[in-house]
This record gives structure tokens, sequence and C-alpha cells, in this order.
């Protein structure tokens, strides 16, 4: 469960940086492109398909912790043991249900359009391209989806929260020097990440 979270914490920087250039005011060519690459390109391809796994891998294990935990403690969550516990870490489970609920959307939405959407297309310098940058403008400009996207962030947020110090916490990875440090890191992450994909949509909504 740790190992499969803190691969997804690497995986949401990554994808942060590539879905920043969706800000950048060229028409959606540098977005484009990099959809591109990151659809074409076989050492990606089979990295994505990897992170797929991941994704349900660490989703079906939250579900299973989340679910014996419950039957054995009375309680949602293995971690949550104090009650001086937050809220977040006393609500993993259905955080993460409702993240996973916000991912399946999210993956039909967009990754199902590129693939097997019949896309319109954009040829930069010769080279043809699936205009991706399309249905992600049209729907950022629709005032319930950001809504709807910037809750999920949220979510996402409070999901981070606690989950990054427990993935450290699961492996043993506790000592008075460095705990300190993961746990600003952790919380550092834990907001950063979730506002940068939170800005795109409501700067699409307000600017383009």
């Amino acid at each position: 469960m740790s190992l499969t979270g803190l691969f997804l914490i690497l995986f949401l920087v990554i994808h942060l940086i590539g879905n920043l250039q969706l800000l950048i005011d060229d028409g959606g060519r540098t977005f484009n492109e990099y959809a591109y690459l990151m659809t074409n390109n076989p050492l990606i391809k089979v990295i994505s398909y990897g992170n797929y796994f991941f994704i349900l891998l660490h989703a079906f294990q939250g579900i299973l912790l989340w679910r014996q935990n419950a039957s054995a403690k009375g309680q949602k969550y293995a971690v949550s043991t104090s009650n001086n516990a937050s809220w977040a870490s006393k609500n993993m489970g259905p955080l993460g249900l409702i993240i996973l609920a916000f991912i399946v959307l999210h993956m039909w939405q967009f990754w199902y359009q590129m693939k097997f959407g019949g896309l319109p297309t954009a040829t930069y310098d010769g080279l043809e391209v699936k205009n991706l940058y399309g249905p992600v403008s049209e729907a950022f400009s629709q005032l319930p989806f950001v809504i709807f996207y910037v809750v999920c962030m949220a979510f996402i947020a409070l999901h981070l929260s606690h989950g990054f110090q427990s993935a450290f916490q699961s492996l043993g990875l506790n000592h008075k020097k460095y705990t300190p440090a993961i746990k600003f890191l952790g919380t550092a992450y834990s907001i950063l990440v979730p506002l940068g994909f939170a800005i795109i949509p409501v700067f699409f909504f307000l600017f383009r």
C-alpha cells in the first residue's frame, strides 16, 4: 500500500508538470505535442500502463484494508487509532473511493477521448497530432465542471495530507531527526500539487 502510494505521489508531480503546459498561450500546441509524446513514445507507454496497474492495485489494497479494519476494529483506517487523529486519517477509505470515481471520470473524459474518441487533429511543422487541447478547453469553460474538479482536488489534498506521511511510517522510516522534515514535505506536497491542478481549470474559466 505504501509503495504503490509513493509511486503515485511521484506520478502526480510528473502529471502536473505536463498539465501545466495547458497554461502556455500558444493555442494548445505545446500541450498537444506533449500529449502526442506521451501516447507514442514506447517507453512512456510502458510506464503509463504500469501506472494504470498501480492505480488499480492501490485502490484495491485501500478498499481491502479499510474493510478489514472496519470489520475487525470498528474503525475506518488502520492508522486511525488515536482520538487526536486527523479527519483525513479517519476517512481514508471514503476519500479513496471518491478519488477513484474522479479518476474513472477523468480517464473517460480525456484519456478515452484521446485514444478512441476520434478527436480532430492539428498539424505543427508537418507533424499531425490529436487536438486534446480542444476537449480540455471546452470542459474547463463550464463552471459546474470547474467547481467539481476543484472540489475533487480538495479531496485529493486531504487524502495526500495523511497518505504521504503514513507511507513513510508504514515502511518503518521513522526517526526523530527526519520525521519533522517528512511531515513538512508531506504538508507542502499535499497543498501545492492539488493546488497546481486546481489552478488550471480556474485559469481557463477566467482567462481563456
